[in-house]
């Protein structure tokens, strides 16, 4: 789990070396224990359409209408 929970990590040095490789350079980077403030849930809007982004248990993400 990464320790960076106040929003996206600013240095790349600092983004986990398993996100490094997968997204290309300049992209933003969200820890997502940030975006739920340390919960399960948060709420993502998109064009007036709202979408809940869960952590399972099983430490996946699920993003849902």
């Amino acid at each position: 789990m990464c320790s960076h929970l106040n929003g996206p990590l600013q240095d790349p040095s600092e983004t986990p070396a398993s996100a490094a490789g997968a997204l290309p350079s300049g992209v933003p980077l969200h820890e997502a224990l940030a975006l739920t403030k340390g919960g399960g849930l948060a709420g993502i809007e998109l064009n007036g359409q709202v979408y809940a982004l869960r952590i399972t248990r099983q430490g996946r993400l699920l993003l849902t209408k």
